[in-house]
């Protein structure tokens, strides 16, 4: 077979593996993988980039990325559409050459070792494309051996992802029989029979049902969490970065706005505020919530007071224990927190 860097970006589709790895194997045959002893162990820094810059022509698309993300963790990479967040991942991925400035995944210099890089990370993107024909067993297995892995070691890596995606039965039935959501979970498996120790997952819930959410979002966590895996999510939807997300960058325009974790990031732009609706004399029971401790500034609006707390969890029990004891009869209390849409409106002056 004979490929060269055109072909290899011609064959782009599907799952990152089926991308790539025609494009090495011709030019350089793959060492057999072994699981844990194939990765870079002594890498602080699972993924790593100082500088980052991506042009096309006169446009720059990437204008100055910086990033670390640490091994064993979950990192959400969030951004509007145009701000640069898919060719920060390409280029992560070894699917573009930078401009300038330098990354390293796993251990590997992006630009000058990207074979080493693809032998250690799995991608799913997030246009999949699956032979309809194909079992889903002889997918994992034809994967298996492009990475040249041996019989016994793929077999037992099959049965092992098998655990980990709940496919069950339908591992031997056709792909065209599959739903949405388990042709998305048998695709999030291709990437992961080498056992990559760093993950690449593009918007892997886009356009499923909410079940099927919870359930790769389930398996995004066991992956994470019994294997040791970095992943690094590239989403749309914010509650998915928050409830998988152990730190969260924010690109915008091409530059990283904002990096932290979720609480971190929603306290930098707000406090908590717990609105409290009473049945009369609402300016007394601002002065009486104004007493508690843990409450801020108390403003009021016809019968419903704000209160604005620094953590409101902490503060919405002795708020209603000292409006009760001043014998005030409460309609309703509620606890609004920031969350990440509020964080990205007030970065980027967008709703994602």
């Amino acid at each position: 077979m004979r490929s060269n860097s055109r072909s290899c970006g011609a064959t782009r589709q599907g799952t990152f593996a089926r991308a790539h790895v025609h494009c090495t194997a011709s030019a350089k045959r793959l060492p057999p993988m072994r699981g844990l002893a194939a990765r870079h162990s002594d890498v602080v820094s699972a993924i790593s980039a100082e500088g980052l810059r991506r042009s096309f022509g006169d446009v720059a698309a990437v204008k100055k990325v910086d990033l670390e993300v640490a091994q064993g963790t979950i990192y959400g990479f969030l951004g509007p559409n145009g701000a640069g967040k898919s060719t920060t991942v390409r280029m992560l991925c070894t699917l573009l050459k930078p401009t300038a400035g330098r990354a390293m995944v796993a251990g590997f210099d992006i630009a000058s070792q990207a074979t080493d890089v693809r032998l250690r990370i799995g991608v799913a993107l997030q246009s999949s494309a699956l032979d309809p024909k194909q079992t889903g067993r002889e997918l994992l297995d034809l994967q298996g051996r492009y990475y040249g892995m041996t019989k016994t070691d793929r077999g037992r890596r099959v049965a092992d992802l098998t655990r980990l995606i709940a496919i069950g039965d339908f591992l031997d039935r056709p792909i065209g029989t599959y739903s949405g959501g388990m042709a998305r979970r048998l695709d999030l498996a291709t990437a992961l029979i080498h056992q990559p120790s760093v993950v690449f997952l593009d918007e892997p819930t886009t356009g499923l049902d909410p079940a099927s959410r919870a359930s790769i979002w389930d398996e995004v966590r066991r992956l994470n969490r019994d294997q040791g895996v970095t992943v690094f999510l590239t989403t749309q939807y914010l509650e998915e970065a928050d409830e998988l997300a152990d730190r969260v960058a924010i690109i915008d325009d091409g530059r990283i706005v904002a990096e932290g974790t979720p609480d971190e990031l929603k306290r930098a732009i707000g406090s908590d505020v717990i609105i409290v609706r009473v049945t009369s004399d609402a300016e007394r029971a601002r002065a009486v919530a104004a007493t508690v401790p843990t409450c801020g500034p108390v403003e009021i609006h016809g019968n419903e007071l704000t209160i604005v707390s620094s953590d409101g969890s902490a503060a919405i029990g002795p708020v209603a224990i000292a409006l009760g004891a001043a014998g005030f009869a409460l309609s309703s209390m509620t606890l609004r927190r920031p969350t990440l849409d509020d964080v990205f409106l007030e970065l980027t002056g967008a709703h994602l």
